[in-house]
């Protein structure tokens, strides 16, 4: 495995977890905090479910899924030698978020969510963490590469 990818696992996994902290002790008996207007808040959210809060109170299912994906990323990742750098990336990011929300799911059963965009009263996104952010960022990522025949070197 490439230091690269060891420090984006270890650098979304800390980044994650010192983030819900900081959500626990500042939002979770509070108000939001506005960052940018009513666009951007801080607000504290307990998902017992999947992204965007679907199939809520299955945590087993959600810990066995987690480590059959990363099991699954694992094998990708160290028996396919023609991986490209951006696909390595990719991979070290989806490994990353999954290992931040498992431990949350692992420890207390949900997941902390604290980042809530909300676009005026026409919609507001479901509340999510820094580990969904990188677990979404390496999947497009990953698909991109995917669609323009990017993922394996020649």
């Amino acid at each position: 495995m490439s230091i690269i990818a060891v420090f984006i696992i270890i650098f979304s996994v800390v980044f994650d977890q010192l983030s819900k902290y900081w959500a626990t002790e500042v939002l979770k008996n509070g108000e939001s905090i506005k960052i940018i207007g009513n666009f951007l808040r801080f607000t504290y959210a307990e998902n017992r479910g999947a992204a965007f809060s679907i199939l809520q109170n299955q945590r087993v299912f959600f810990l066995i899924i987690t480590i059959i994906m990363l099991i699954i990323l694992g094998i990708v990742y160290f028996t396919n030698r023609n991986l490209s750098k951006l696909s390595r990336l990719s991979m070290a990011m989806i490994a990353g978020g999954a290992i931040g929300n498992f431990i949350d799911r692992y420890r207390m059963g949900y997941v902390i969510d604290f980042i809530d965009v909300r676009f005026g009263t026409f919609y507001n996104f479901p509340v999510f963490n820094i580990a969904d952010s990188f677990v979404v960022c390496g999947t497009i990522l990953m698909v991109i590469l995917i669609l323009f025949n990017k993922f394996e070197t020649s």
